[in-house]
């Protein structure tokens, strides 16, 4: 089952990752993206910590439907498992 959409949760500067959740069905799934690969996929540098919820939420259809297939994938790190997404997670697939 594909994941649906949660919530955003915080910046975490000291990780410098933006956290927000997804729901499998009932369950909460924990997700985190690098902000490193939000700014390239949104071809930005300066964006302060007090811009990373609203880029998080101009990206959010990209981000979450990366986050899915990641999940679907069985990709998960962390405890409690959950999805991290990092630059590589957006490149192109090599063919």
């Amino acid at each position: 089952m594909a994941l649906t959409q949660g919530g955003f949760q915080a910046y975490d500067f000291n990780r410098m990752v933006v956290l927000f959740t997804m729901m499998n069905d009932k369950t909460e799934v924990p997700c985190a993206i690098s902000t490193d690969a939000m700014d390239r996929l949104e071809g930005s540098t300066r964006i302060t910590p007090e811009q990373r919820e609203q880029q998080f939420l101009r990206l959010r259809d990209r981000i979450e439907e990366r986050a899915s297939r990641k999940f679907l994938a069985v990709e998960l790190e962390g405890n409690p498992p959950g999805v991290i997404l990092r630059s590589i997670d957006f490149r192109p697939p090599l063919f």
